[in-house]
């Protein structure tokens, strides 16, 4: 179907280019704002589980070893893009945190609203 079917094609490229934004790490920092340690387990588990099966599933559908392994220049431009939106992340998660303490204020929001156009605007298509 990848080879005779342009939609499913598009599709297919449209997930691998998801899946190359996926940063399990930085994941990480997001859960951690869930207090309660088993569901927060429990969800990202789910999520990372899935996934893992998407990656895979999406490798063997293509015929690849590793994701974007047939456009190297979006791959390059997404290696690149992350030292710069990375840290807006880590600031956001930290941000969401002290929202969440009840320290919230308009400068926060207005900072953290400055975030979320940041990351989406550093990953394009999304955020």
């Amino acid at each position: 179907m990848v080879r005779r079917f342009p939609i499913f094609f598009d599709m297919v490229r449209n997930v691998e280019m998801a899946l190359a934004k996926v940063d399990i790490p930085l994941a990480r920092h997001y859960a951690g704002l869930v207090e309660d340690a088993e569901l927060r387990e429990q969800v990202l588990s789910m999520l990372i589980d899935e996934f893992l099966r998407t990656r895979r599933l999406l490798l063997e559908i293509t015929g690849q070893t590793r994701l974007l392994e047939k456009d190297p220049d979006l791959a390059q431009s997404l290696r690149l893009r992350n030292p710069y939106v990375d840290p807006m992340s880590l600031i956001q998660v930290e941000l969401l945190r002290r929202k969440r303490a009840g320290k919230g204020n308009e400068r926060l929001d207005y900072v953290l609203a400055a975030t979320i156009n940041g990351i989406a605007a550093g990953l394009r298509n999304t955020g």
